[in-house]
């Protein structure tokens, strides 16, 4: 028994390591900064809606689906048209950049919100 709570102690601890070596490795100022230099903090904020729903907000819808860096790049990189939070739909902007560590910073960011 003892060894049993040993191992679910050193899981837990290895799972809060990872967690947090995965938020630390979020450059937080190349994000905002590549955000504002496409235009996006035009549009969206951290924590309350403008034209398009905040980053916290689209954290939350996409939290715990497997596929949210991959949709979030998409949406980002390909100017899908989006229906914008008062009910009208807009070409959402694309990302002045092909670098992918660049957009999944940017995506890992606005995730951590």
């Amino acid at each position: 028994m003892k060894r049993a709570s040993l191992v679910g102690a050193l899981l837990t601890a290895s799972l809060a390591l990872s967690m947090s070596a995965a938020s630390a490795a979020v450059d937080a100022d190349a994000a905002t900064g590549l955000a504002k230099s496409n235009g996006c903090m035009k549009c969206h904020a951290v924590d309350k809606a403008k034209k398009g729903p905040s980053y916290k907000k689209i954290a939350e819808k996409y939290k715990g689906k497997a596929d949210a860096e991959s949709a979030l790049i998409k949406s980002i990189t390909t100017g899908p048209k989006v229906k914008l939070d008062d009910g009208s739909e807009d070409q959402h902007k694309i990302i002045d950049t092909k670098d992918q560590g660049k957009l999944k910073n940017l995506v890992n960011w606005i995730m951590s919100q």
